[in-house]
C-alpha cells in the first residue's frame, strides 16, 4: 500500500485485510475511513477545515482498477465516512457521483454514520481567519455575496488522504477523501472526487492519486494521465515527476502525487520542499516513510523550463 503521508496510522489496517487475502478495495476504505474518524487530521472527515459559512464538506472517491467501476461524492455534510458513502454510489446505484443535498438524501437512506463534523478546535481556527477577514460567524452568514469574504479567507490550507493497493490477485485500487480546501467557497469541489483528475488506477498498470491545489489535477487530468504514462512504459518515479512539471507549467502552487505500478514499485512527487509519503507492505512491521522528489518550478521563460516543456511534450 501506498499512501500520502498522513495516511500513515491506516496503513497497518489496510496491510491486515490484504495480508489475509482480502481485496485492495476493502484495504483502501478501511484506511481511509481511519482518517476520517480521526479528529486530528484536520484535512479530512471529522475534525476537517470547514467551508467560509463554517460547514464541513467532504469529497471522496473510490475505484476498483480491475472493473473501473467507481463512486463518489461531493460537498457531502453531516457524515462521517464519505468513502464509504462513496463505495455505496459505486455497489448500489446506477451512478457514479452525487453531490451536495443528493449525497446526503442517500447517505441517509442507507443509514451511514451521521456525525457533527466541525470539531471545537476547528470551529476556533475558522473563527480566526474569519476575524482576519473582518468577519464574524454572524456577518458572514448574513452575507448575500460571499466571494470578496472568501478571497480573504483561501490560503493555501488544504489537505487530503490518499491510499493506493495492490492485493494478491494482482488487483489495485485507489482511495481518496479530504475536506477540500480550507475556509472555501461552499459547494466547491476538488479533484479528489473526480476520477482522472485526483483519482485514478487501472490493474494492468498501477494507481495514481494527488494532493494539494486540486484545481490543476482537473485541469490537468493529472491521475489519469499518470497511469497513461506506466501504460507506455514510463517508470514511476519519472511518471511522478513528469505529473508535477505538468502542474508547474500551469500555475505555482502546492501539489503532490503518489503513484504505484501493477508490479509494486513505487514514487512520489510535489513542488514543495519536505513533502513525504509513506508505504507498507505485508512484510513491514510498521509504514515507511520517505521524501517525495522535489520538482521544483522553473521561471516561465528560462531555458531549463523552455526544454521542461519540450520533453513534456515527447513523453
Amino acid at each position: 500500500m501506498v499512501a500520502s503521508g498522513n495516511g500513515a496510522p491506516a496503513l497497518p489496517a489496510g496491510i491486515r485485510i490484504l495480508a489475509r487475502g482480502g481485496s485492495a478495495l476493502d484495504a483502501v476504505e478501511a484506511c481511509a475511513k481511519f482518517i476520517e474518524a480521526d479528529p486530528t487530521d484536520t484535512s479530512v472527515g471529522r475534525g476537517g477545515r470547514p467551508n467560509v459559512l463554517g460547514v464541513v464538506e467532504l469529497d471522496a472517491s473510490i475505484m476498483d482498477g480491475t472493473t473501473h467501476r467507481t463512486g463518489a461524492v461531493a460537498a457531502l455534510a453531516g457524515y462521517l465516512h464519505p468513502i464509504s458513502v462513496a463505495r455505496a454510489v459505486m455497489e448500489r446505484t446506477p451512478h457514479v457521483f452525487l453531490v451536495g443535498n443528493g449525497a446526503a438524501r442517500f447517505a441517509r437512506e442507507i443509514g451511514a454514520n451521521r456525525a457533527q463534523n466541525l470539531t471545537a478546535s476547528t470551529r476556533k481556527l475558522w473563527v480566526e481567519r474569519l476575524g482576519k477577514a473582518g468577519e464574524t460567524p454572524a456577518s458572514v452568514r448574513r452575507r448575500a455575496k460571499l466571494l470578496g469574504v472568501v478571497r480573504k479567507t483561501v490560503k493555501e490550507e488544504r489537505g487530503t488522504v490518499n491510499f493506493l493497493a495492490l492485493d494478491r490477485r494482482g488487483d489495485v485500487a485507489s482511495a481518496v477523501s479530504t475536506s477540500g480546501w480550507a475556509y472555501k467557497y461552499p459547494g466547491r469541489v476538488g479533484d479528489s472526487p473526480i476520477i482522472g483528475a485526483g483519482n485514478f488506477c487501472d490493474s494492468r498498470y498501477g494507481a495514481a492519486a494527488c494532493t494539494g491545489y486540486g484545481e490543476l489535477a482537473i485541469r490537468g487530468v493529472t491521475a489519469k494521465t499518470a497511469v497513461d504514462r506506466l501504460a507506455s512504459g514510463m517508470p514511476v518515479d519519472v511518471t511522478a515527476q513528469a505529473a508535477i512539471a505538468d502542474a508547474n507549467a500551469l500555475e505555482d502552487a502546492a501539489f503532490n502525487i503518489v503513484v504505484l505500478s501493477a508490479d509494486g514499485a513505487h514514487a512520489a512527487a510535489t513542488n514543495r520542499e519536505g513533502r513525504r509519503y509513506v508505504w507498507m507492505t505485508a512484510a513491514m512491521k510498521e509504514p515507511a516513510t520517505a521524501l517525495r522528489a522535489l520538482v521544483p518550478r522553473e521561471r516561465r521563460g528560462s531555458p531549463s523550463s523552455r526544454a521542461s516543456a519540450r520533453a513534456g511534450s515527447l513523453r
